[in-house]
Order: structure tokens, then C-alpha cells, then sequence
């Protein structure tokens, strides 16, 4: 049993003044103080050896390391990482210490990383965000508002402090620059109130494309965000660029060269000043500047608005007679046969519809979009989750 927990070291010098007064047998003394004898033994012969110095914890880290790293291979390790001009990373180094210094012992790489780390020559990398990969193939349009692409060029200070994030919204097909808004932020919010605009002024597009960033896509089932899913409700199919393609939006990013040479070299002081200034070149974009891709004629003249208005109150969603609606609960679960399934916490309150393919597997959509495959688990009361 564990000393008394007030002041354990009172306790263990009242143990052995009691031994030496011979006032109760070392069984005896050991029940009263609520120890084992083992322990009691050995505080009396730690005070036979050492005196009351011996009666305080020692440490329990062990006297030898058989698996630590020598420490000529760890100096070897820091002398490549900082001797060298190009700064080596963990596998390099390994190679490195194989060829110069092969009598060595080697050491792992994760071994080499942990050097580093201790030596405050490294850090740990951050984990990029993991988005499910939308398979749905990138199709071309053929007319306009068919597609819309969106993006944010990359953000820039102005002149009196403030971030800019340029908001760009272009027809595919056509060309046109529908918006380019200065934002603040790139929150939910700003960026809905910016589409409601546009969406306003030129109707509702087919499909909008976008990458993987925020507010356009999050970590949730498919990929899906608060925005996209605003989208679907309106009737447009949200459409995403593989992570780390960025020439799949080749037209978008060649504008956005041009619009970065026009309106932030330099940025203007405000962002009023800075809107005013990314209206001029949305005009002169438009109307003006002949483009090549349309036999040098500009964009203006090849694009008309969309017939599609857009409603002030969302529709209602409407599935196939076959499909089985479940709506999702708070917890973003529906519940199929006595087992959970895992929807998205984004469609919370939204109905879905469920396609059935065979006993165990199902379809799962969002409107027309679909969300993924569920595969229900063998036993009842099992969980799963809807996979892309």
C-alpha cells in the first residue's frame, strides 16, 4: 500500500523513529503506517546506509540506454544537417552518414527526425486537410451558364493596412467576368451575400467549379460545405477540381494573371478604392479587351444571362417514388435497418434520399447530387458511414 498522502517524507521519518524506538514489531509498525513490509524494509535499510538523505524518492530513469543513439552518430547527424549548403532532411542524411562515415552504426530515419527535432534543427510538418475526392469527371461547357468557375486570387494588403481577398467569378464558355468583389474575409457569410448578387444580376448557372479550399469545400461526406450544399438547393451542381491540379481551371488562373498585373501592382489604399478599381477592369475585361480564345473578340459579345432566375425562397426538395427519405438527425445520423449511418453533420435537418441496390448496400443523395455508398454493417446496431 501507497505512504499516507500528506507529506509522504513526515511519514517515512516517523516510520523509521518508531523502528529505532523499538515501540512495535516492523509487521506492526508496517499495518499501522499502511505499508507493505517490503517497502518498510527497505526504508529502514536506506536510512542505515545513507542516513535521512536516503529516505527521499530517487529517480527512476534507468542507469542504462542499450537503444539510445551514440552520441558520435548524434554529432554527425547535427554537423550534416547544418554544415551542409542545401539543408538535407532525414532520408538525405541517412545516405549521407552510409557514405561517409559507413563504420556507424545507422540509424532509422524516424531516428534521424527525432535528432533534429531535440536539437531544435526541425519541426513537425502540419497535416494538410483531407478532402473526399469528387469523382464525378470534369465535363467542358458548351454554351454559357453552363459553367461558372470561382475562385479567390490570392490575398494582398492595401495600402492602409487591411487584407483584400478577390472573390472571381467567371462564365466558362464565354469568358465573362460575372465578379470580381474585394472581401474581407473568406468566410460563409460575405461570400453567400457576393453569389446572392451575382446570382441576382445574371440567373443561376448549371454548374459552378471550384477547388478545395474554403468556404467551396470542407472535410464533410463528399466533400461537401455550407455553401456548396446552398447550391445544390438552388439547383446547381457543385463541381471540384482534383487538390493540387490547379491547371484544370487553366482559364480561371490566366485571368487571374491579368487581373493581378492591373489591380494589385500596386494595391490601392482602401477597400473601396480597391473595389472601384477591380470594377474598371471587370468593364474593360468584358467589354473592351479583345481575347484571343474568341477569335479577338471580347467576352461581352459571346455571353448572355442565364434564364434560370433565382428564387428569394429556397425549393423543395423532391425525390423518385422509389427512393427512401430519411431526414438527418442532430447528430447527423439516419438509421437504416437497427444500424447507424453516419451522414454529415452539414445536413443536419435535411431530407436525403436513399436508393436501394441490394440487402446491405444504398445510394445515398442530396437532391440530384449523390453523396456516396452506404454498406450496412452484418449485425444490428452496427455503424457505418456514407463512402464516397
Amino acid at each position: 500500500m501507497p505512504w499516507k498522502d500528506t507529506k509522504p517524507m513526515d511519514q517515512k521519518i516517523l516510520f523509521v523513529s518508531d523502528y529505532l524506538r523499538r515501540s512495535d514489531t516492523v509487521s506492526g509498525l508496517c499495518r499501522r503506517y499502511g505499508i507493505s513490509r517490503k517497502t518498510g524494509y527497505k526504508w529502514i535499510k536506506r536510512y542505515a546506509e545513507w542516513g535521512a538523505d536516503g529516505l527521499f524518492e530517487r529517480s527512476r530513469v534507468p542507469n542504462a540506454h542499450p537503444a539510445t543513439t551514440p552520441y558520435i552518430v548524434r554529432q554527425r547527424i547535427i554537423e550534416l544537417r547544418t554544415t551542409t549548403r542545401l539543408t538535407p532532411g532525414a532520408r538525405q542524411i541517412r545516405a549521407l552518414l552510409q557514405q561517409h562515415y559507413p563504420e556507424l552504426p545507422l540509424p532509422a530515419t524516424s531516428t534521424i527526425n527525432k535528432i533534429l527535432r531535440q536539437a531544435g534543427l526541425s519541426a513537425p510538418r502540419q497535416t494538410k486537410k483531407r478532402y473526399d475526392r469528387d469523382p464525378r469527371p470534369l465535363k467542358q461547357s458548351r454554351c454559357a451558364n453552363e459553367l461558372w468557375s470561382v475562385d479567390f486570387k490570392g490575398q494582398f494588403k492595401l495600402g492602409n493596412g487591411d487584407w483584400c481577398y478577390p472573390l472571381t467569378v467567371m462564365d466558362d464558355r464565354s469568358r465573362y467576368l460575372l465578379g470580381a468583389c474585394a472581401q474581407q474575409t473568406t468566410d460563409l457569410p460575405t461570400t453567400r451575400t457576393a453569389f446572392v448578387r451575382l446570382f441576382r444580376r445574371y440567373g443561376l448557372p448549371e454548374r459552378i467549379r471550384s477547388d478545395n479550399g474554403t468556404p467551396f469545400a470542407s472535410r464533410a461526406t463528399a466533400g461537401l460545405s455550407r455553401l456548396s450544399i446552398w447550391w445544390i438547393r438552388l439547383g446547381i451542381c457543385p463541381e471540384r477540381i482534383p487538390p493540387g491540379q490547379p491547371q484544370q481551371n487553366g482559364r480561371h488562373e490566366r485571368m487571374h494573371r491579368t487581373l493581378k498585373q492591373h489591380t494589385a501592382k500596386p494595391a490601392r489604399h482602401s477597400m473601396t478604392a480597391q473595389q472601384r478599381c477591380f470594377n474598371d477592369f471587370q468593364t474593360a475585361y468584358n467589354e473592351q479587351r479583345p481575347h484571343q480564345a474568341l477569335d479577338m473578340t471580347p467576352p461581352a459579345t459571346h455571353y448572355t444571362a442565364s434564364s434560370r432566375r433565382y428564387p428569394e425562397r429556397l425549393p423543395d426538395i423532391d425525390y423518385p417514388g422509389h427512393f427512401d427519405v430519411r431526414r438527418v438527425a442532430h447528430s447527423g445520423l439516419i438509421y437504416i435497418g437497427n444500424r447507424i449511418v453516419y451522414v454529415s453533420h452539414l445536413l443536419v435537418g435535411q431530407d436525403i434520399g436513399l436508393e436501394q441496390l441490394d440487402e446491405r448496400r444504398w445510394d445515398a443523395f442530396f437532391s440530384f447530387y449523390r453523396l456516396g455508398r452506404i454498406e450496412l454493417p452484418l449485425h444490428k446496431g452496427g455503424y457505418c458511414r456514407v463512402r464516397v
